[in-house]
């Protein structure tokens, strides 16, 4: 006898026959990650940005999109792509966050373009990996981009190269780049891509949510950055985090703003609240006075609708799905396990009293080629069914030779006729 422990109430399975589980699992429309929860109580919010969109972080789910597929240049939000490169090399080896970076010519304060936001390299100086990785994240810095752009590579061009490669690799078409700063109105990304990347960004570099993102200040140069006459008057100048939604805004952590004229004021946001951790991109809110109020607002706006309205509900299956006997096959069962992961993107109200039961396609017969659909975990809350996720076979069952095929033809005769499991 087959048991399972569910959160309340009595553990239950339940065996459908083939072609009845068949279309239940259809109308079900599984896919391979959470669509859009359809529908919602409260009508999502206005906003005046060109472009938005909001992502449950833990499964990439959609809760909002608005012109999410518009071209629009990231301005700094491209800073977080060479950040995002640096962190690779350092956890592969190939650099140390506390190493001393070199500072060519090109990376001095002085060579930035006009209106560039700034770190203050100078010549002399002496600045490690992660302090540049700070001047990034805090000040902005064009400066701090150059630097870590030649640091990997011969030219900011080719970093570039390299940053666009990791987009493609990404699986992002629009997003492109040609210098790693921001500054130039030919960077390319959409709403939904950058958001997507934020999600990755997050998954890969959570550390740096608490020592990068949301780091209030950033003071530099200090004593150690510069040569020994000037150590006593450094000229250190503080300058604080451009997201002024960081501790005016319930659990956003980070990730990053930026502007040029072209794009407009741009804002990328996580917050975390409970279990669920949002992702928000506003793209391209009114370049000029107010926009920066305008951005904030969109984002507080978004932000706060999606807490409202939605949470990341995290199952705890205490026992995973037995094996299953298979007819007809070189093997008499087959080991199963869930084909999508079990979290899940709900409305606020739901999941509460939440209980299980398993369906089974009975019977299983050979041959079953590795992930083939054989029942669902279906949950249940006081309001009724909640989710289907999908059984899976976890390996590959090959049909039997005559004999055992015809046996179990035998066998599956009777049980049909007197409606019993064998």
């Amino acid at each position: 006898m087959m048991h399972y422990k569910t959160y309340a109430g009595k553990p239950s399975v339940r065996w459908v026959p083939f072609l009845t589980l068949l279309a239940v699992l259809g109308a079900a429309g599984f896919a391979p990650a959470q669509e859009t929860p359809p529908g919602t109580a409260v009508a999502p919010p206005e906003l005046d940005s060109r472009a938005a969109v909001l992502l449950d972080a833990a499964t990439g789910a959609v809760l909002f999109n608005k012109n999410g597929d518009d071209e629009i240049s990231p301005a700094s939000l491209t800073k977080l792509m060479t950040i995002h490169l640096a962190l690779q090399e350092a956890a592969a080896g190939n650099a140390a966050l506390d190493e001393a970076v070199p500072l060519p010519r090109e990376s001095w304060a002085i060579n930035q373009p006009p209106r560039s936001s700034l770190m203050f390299l100078a010549a002399g100086q002496r600045v490690t990996l992660r302090e540049l990785l700070l001047g990034l994240a805090i000040p902005s810095g064009n400066d701090a981009a150059v630097a870590v752009a030649l640091r990997f590579a011969p030219s900011t061009e080719e970093f570039a190269a390299l940053m666009t490669a990791e987009a493609r690799r990404m699986g992002f078409v629009k997003t492109s780049f040609v210098e790693p700063s921001g500054i130039s109105e030919l960077n390319m990304t959409t709403a939904m891509e950058f958001a997507r990347f934020c999600r990755e960004y997050v998954r890969l570099h959570p550390e740096t949510l608490t020592e990068l993102l949301s780091v209030r200040e950033f003071a530099y140069p200090k004593s150690e950055n510069v040569a020994e006459r000037y150590r006593d008057k450094p000229g250190t100048i503080v300058q604080t985090n451009h997201n002024t939604l960081l501790g005016t805004l319930e659990g956003v952590d980070g990730l990053k703003t930026g502007y040029i004229d072209e794009a407009g004021y741009n804002i990328a946001l996580t917050a975390e609240r409970g279990e669920t951790r949002l992702i928000a991109v506003i793209l391209g809110a009114p370049a000029g006075y107010g926009g920066i109020r305008i951005r904030d607002a969109d984002g507080t706006k978004l932000l706060t609708w999606g807490f409202e309205q939605f949470k990341t509900l995290r199952p705890i299956v205490a026992d995973e799905p037995e094996p299953q006997r298979v007819w007809k096959g070189k093997t008499d069962s087959v080991a199963l396990t869930w084909g999508e992961p079990l979290v899940f993107t709900t409305y606020i109200d739901r999941g509460e009293g939440l209980r299980w039961e398993y369906e089974y396609i009975d019977p299983l017969v050979a041959p079953l080629p590795v992930n083939s659909t054989v029942g669902a975990l279906v949950l249940y809350d006081n309001q009724g069914e909640l989710r289907r996720i999908p059984l899976v076979t976890a390996g590959n069952v090959e049909q039997g030779g005559f004999f055992k095929r015809f046996r179990d033809s035998i066998r599956l005769f009777f049980r049909w006729i007197f409606r019993v499991r064998m």
